[in-house]
């Protein structure tokens, strides 16, 4: 019996064991953990080194990666909230920010002047972190199809500091449609598409209660059609980073491989300072072309994080 609040249900056990085999209990092992306090450096407000003095004045404050001094970890023992309480926080100095989550803009790499599009945005994590790599040049159209959802959104991309944001309601297929047919097209196009959320057990282990092998069937048919919408707003040459918080290889290598038989695009490898699984090439009697290994899975054991999953696909 884990130590969870809720079990995970026999398939859901037997889908981890088949992805990782040996390191099956490693895993279960780092569900049953608290996720560590992580936030990442508002470079748009305040440089790295200047924010970790600041911190340093009351936590405990550790750089885990040479080559993203921004991502920092909370090494001291919190009170509930303190976190999103702090003065530094509510100024919009940092972001409170999994680990994993980061990873997606990271792969997108955004450049100082780049039009980019991010298709599924709110509540607004990563479209701050793209922010602050285009140091708020450029533009960015900021999506989201819920409207509960655009509230944070705007409210966590003015607390940042953000200037370079147009913040969008719609279906995202809908919204490519439009932008395409007035060949409005994009150098970057971020897609973190709604999935099933099997990576945030750590989060909240309900997800095992709720957790369905037909949510991600069907979930599957609606990131293929956002990938397949926001590749017709792609400038040729351009750069589409597809990701989810999910394990299911139906919402990940499948929909890869769908883009990769029905569009010109090339898969890229991605490359981050996490450790990582490649991609894997055959699930359920279905094989993957080979080139979906260069795709990334995060996993929990892993980096002491959340679960994830990244591609990197370039339009030819």
């Amino acid at each position: 019996m884990l130590n969870l609040k809720y079990q995970p249900k026999p398939e859901f056990k037997q889908r981890i064991e088949t992805l990782l085999g040996s390191e099956t209990e490693k895993f279960w092992r780092f569900c049953e953990k608290p996720l560590r306090n992580i936030i990442r450096c508002n470079t748009l407000k305040i440089k790295p080194i200047e924010l970790k003095k600041r911190l340093d004045k009351k936590w405990k404050v550790f750089q885990p990666y040479k080559s993203h001094p921004e991502i920092m970890i909370i090494e001291s023992d919190l009170k509930p909230g303190e976190l999103g309480k702090a003065i530094e926080h509510q100024t919009g100095l940092y972001y409170v920010q999994e680990l994993a989550s980061m990873q997606s803009p990271i792969v997108l790499n955004t450049k100082p002047g780049e039009k980019i599009l991010d298709l599924c945005a709110a509540p607004g994590s990563k479209t701050t972190q793209i922010a602050s790599m285009l140091q708020n040049t450029g533009l960015i159209i900021a999506n989201d199809v819920s409207f509960s959802r655009i509230k944070p959104l705007t409210t966590n991309l003015e607390r940042c500091g953000v200037m370079n944001t147009i913040v969008t309601r719609m279906a995202g297929h809908i919204l490519c449609e439009k932008l395409s047919k007035k060949k409005f097209l994009f150098d970057k196009i971020l897609v973190d598409a709604p999935c099933s959320g099997e990576g945030t057990i750590r989060f909240d282990s309900k997800v095992l209660k709720m957790w369905n092998p037909k949510i991600g069937k069907k979930l599957s048919g609606l990131q293929k059609k956002l990938l397949a919408s926001a590749l017709s707003c792609l400038k040729s040459g351009g750069i589409l980073v597809y990701s989810t918080c999910t394990f299911d290889p139906l919402e990940n290598e499948a929909v890869i491989q769908f883009a990769h038989d029905k569009f010109p695009i090339e898969i890229e490898e991605v490359k981050l300072p996490l450790k990582t699984h490649s991609g894997i090439l055959n699930w359920k009697n279905k094989e993957f072309d080979k080139q979906i290994k260069k795709c990334k899975r995060i996993y929990p054991h892993e980096n002491d994080s959340e679960g994830f999953f990244v591609a990197k696909l370039r339009k030819k």
